[in-house]
Parts: structure tokens; sequence; C-alpha cells
């Protein structure tokens, strides 16, 4: 199998980062994490792509035309397909044009409800009674490309935030990889 080299866009954490570097080490996983794209430069993501040895880039999005380095970056690595993961930032129209249908997200609510941020305590607020993840296409509107994978759970009496988030992650450690198993099993 010719793995598909890949970029992650990273914000923080990089749980999914982490998560996806392990399942990529499988000989029948489709990617091959090439490169690892951040926001913010004190990322704890980008301790991952050093401990693995993958080339990363900090990028600062308030400069004009940022995108203009990042597909500089991508072309030399050979990026063929693009997973963001926690990237807190929208992407730009130049990226989506560049790699049409070859770029995803996974977002922490069912789709389409609570498209953007602060999912958790929206979802709270409206007494939701299902939470849980969508891996979609990025398209030029936010959150709002076609699904790929949603997985979901019930929400407890109990839950807050933080429990929201927990369940959420775990139910994302499974939704991205399937996601894109799915896409390249379709192709």
């Amino acid at each position: 199998m010719v793995k598909k080299n890949t970029c992650i866009f990273i914000s923080g954490k990089g749980s999914n980062l982490k998560n996806l570097i392990a399942r990529s080490r499988d000989n029948s996983f489709p990617i091959k994490i090439s490169l690892v794209v951040s926001n913010n430069k004190d990322a704890y993501g980008l301790n991952y792509a050093k401990k693995f040895k993958i080339p990363y880039l900090f990028i600062n999005t308030k400069i004009k035309n940022y995108e203009n380095k990042v597909l500089i970056y991508l072309k030399k690595y050979k990026i063929s397909f693009i997973c963001l993961a926690g990237f807190m930032k929208i992407i730009s129209n130049t990226l989506i044009n560049s790699y049409q249908k070859k770029i995803i997200n996974i977002h922490p609510s069912l789709l389409p409800k609570f498209k953007g941020l602060n999912t958790y305590s929206r979802m709270l607020k409206n007494k939701e009674k299902k939470a849980g993840c969508t891996v979609h296409y990025v398209n030029k509107k936010l959150d709002s490309g076609n699904l790929i994978v949603q997985k979901e759970f019930i929400v407890n009496r109990k839950d807050d935030e933080k429990i929201l988030k927990i369940k959420t992650q775990k139910l994302e450690y499974l939704a991205f990889p399937e996601a894109i198993i799915k896409i390249f099993r379709n192709t």
C-alpha cells in the first residue's frame, strides 16, 4: 500500500495528532504523517512531531498571505491530504481551493449542531441529550462540509464541560482513523 503523505494542523495539546501518529505506524493505515503545522508556537502537540521526527512548521496566521508559506511546505513534503486536528483557525480559501476534497476536520459536536467554538457550554445550556463528534470535509463555510463519520454518546445529567470533553475525545480517537480509512477505501 502506498501511503498518502499527510499534514496534520494543530493548535494545542495534539492528542488527536498523537493518536494518528500511532495509527499511521500500522502498515495497513492509509496515511503517513509527513508534516505538522501549528499556528501556536507553544502548542504541546509539537512535542509529538519532535519525538517522532516529523517535520513541523509554525505559521503566524496574523501575517498577510501566510497560506502561501504553508503551500510551499505542503508542496515540499508532497502533501496530498490534510487533517485539521484541533486547529483553532479558519482555513483560508487559498488552501481550500488548492486541496479540494482533500482536507478533513474533526469537530466536537454532532454537526450540524453547535458549529464553531464553545460547543460544550452551548450543549449544556441547550440541555442536549446526545453529544459526540463529527469528521467532515472542509469547505468554505464553517463546519459545513459533507459528513464522513459521526460518533455519539448519551449526555448524563451530571456531565459538565470537562466530562463532555473527555467523553468526546475518546470518540474522536475512534472516529478520525475510521474516517481516514473510509475515505481511502472509497478512492
